[in-house]
């Protein structure tokens, strides 16, 4: 499968990419570097689509598994390399779930997280290759 991107510079430090020839997102730094802060950094936005990719997956998991929950977060716990190139050393996700009942159904919420992380986030396999990437569960 091919996917085309273009993202195109816009001023300051500021760029905007077209996703699918249609959605828009603007990249920019904050202004002690140049920039306006119009939009997230790019390591941020890897982080987002990490916590994105597995938390599709999981709701969709779950959802084929009937579990119902209130609310789902996933919180990202991140370090970066001090020198440059700055690239994350780690990274730690906590996926929190709220809701009636949520330990009886502890261990498919556990099979959804891990085939997420294991199976299907093609981010998270990705990642994995060059950061070490652990989780954990919290039911609230």
């Amino acid at each position: 499968m091919k996917i085309d991107y273009e993202t195109r510079y816009m001023d300051g430090m500021a760029f905007e990419m077209t996703l699918d020839g249609h959605h828009k997102l603007i990249m920019d730094a904050d202004d002690k570097v140049g920039g306006l802060d119009r939009g997230p950094r790019p390591k941020q936005l890897l982080i987002s689509a990490l916590t994105g990719c597995t938390g599709m997956d999981v709701v969709s998991i779950l959802q084929k598994m009937k579990v119902a929950f209130d609310s789902f977060t996933i919180e990202a716990q991140t370090e970066l390399t001090e020198e440059h190139p700055k690239t994350y050393s780690r990274i730690h996700l906590v996926y929190a779930f709220t809701g009636k009942d949520l330990e009886a159904s502890l261990a498919k919420i556990e099979k959804a997280v891990n085939l997420s992380q294991d199976r299907y986030c093609g981010v998270s396999a990705l990642l994995d290759q060059v950061v070490d990437i652990t989780y954990e569960i919290k039911l609230n």
